[in-house]
């Protein structure tokens, strides 16, 4: 049976979804998403992707195409006539369809809002017990990488990258400093204090992120917000991402480099699972 998707306020199966080929998100890029995850059915960290989804939009001045109630319902009748039980939810708003026009369209365009659903195993996620590796590659993307734009060429070429050498993932490196991953924020474990870069314009304000920085503290970890290079990185005890479709998940090579005993650290591993545990107790 094919997804059921939503369009600009139908549901539809997904052989019947279409948004015009005059929308700005397909000529300019001119829009935000977000991806939210699903566990038992109920959404993670709901309330923290839709604050950051207003400020994409507020910072692009995109009008919001509904409210944060109706974006919600939205998101749980989705998940109700798809059935699913663990998966993300993506969403994205563009600016709407105009003539191609670089100014603005004109004011009174109704933005475009898509959703849909991909099922994914999350919470046992055979990488979790292995670990991912990562190769380093120039950051290359526009100076507002704070908004979560569909801006992705780049970050899907760093995929790329990584799969033709061979690993999961490439971390971006801008003046010798480890921005953050392709699709998640960075973070390195050494002397039992976490190390991940602080917030700016240079990184995404990870929703997972700041999650997990609240437990790690909570845990009585120490956490330092702070630029570290890749050379700083491949000397570290251990290393981690985090993203919403995978939570916290171990780096254990780092350009062939090694870390540690080449296995999932226990930092990572304890914090995926106050993570999950405590995600699963939140999600609505």
């Amino acid at each position: 049976m094919s997804r059921i998707v939503y369009v600009n306020g139908e549901y539809l199966p997904e052989e019947e979804a279409k948004v015009s080929v005059f929308d700005r998100g397909f000529l300019f890029a001119d829009g935000v998403y977000e991806v939210t995850t699903v566990l038992g059915g109920k959404l993670v960290d709901f309330a923290g992707h839709a604050k950051r989804l207003w400020r994409s939009m507020g910072e692009l001045e995109m009008t919001p195409p509904c409210t944060e109630e109706e974006l919600l319902a939205i998101h749980r009748e989705l998940i109700a006539r798809n059935g699913l039980e663990e998966g993300m939810i993506y969403l994205q708003v563009t600016r709407g369809a105009a003539d191609r026009d670089f100014a603005f369209p004109p004011e009174g365009t109704a933005p475009t809002l898509v959703l849909f659903h991909q099922e994914k195993v999350i919470a046992e996620s055979p990488a979790a017990e292995k670990g991912i590796r990562v190769i380093s590659i120039p950051d290359a993307r526009w100076g507002r990488r704070d908004i979560k734009t569909v801006q992705l060429l780049y970050p899907s070429m760093g995929k790329m990258m990584a799969k033709k050498a061979g690993v999961d993932d490439a971390w971006m490196v801008e003046e010798g400093m480890v921005t953050e991953g392709t699709s998640n924020n960075a973070y390195i474990v050494k002397g039992g204090v976490i190390v991940t870069r602080q917030l700016g314009t240079e990184i995404l304000h990870g929703i997972t992120r700041a999650a997990v920085l609240r437990f790690a503290r909570e845990a009585q970890m120490t956490v330092e917000e702070r630029p570290f290079t890749v050379q700083e990185a491949q000397a570290a005890d251990e290393a981690f991402i985090t993203s919403a479709s995978a939570f916290v998940m171990p780096v254990v090579e780092i350009d062939g480099a090694r870390l540690g005993t080449g296995t999932p650290g226990p930092v990572a591993t304890r914090l995926r699972e106050i993570y999950i545990e405590e995600m699963r107790k939140a999600a609505v």
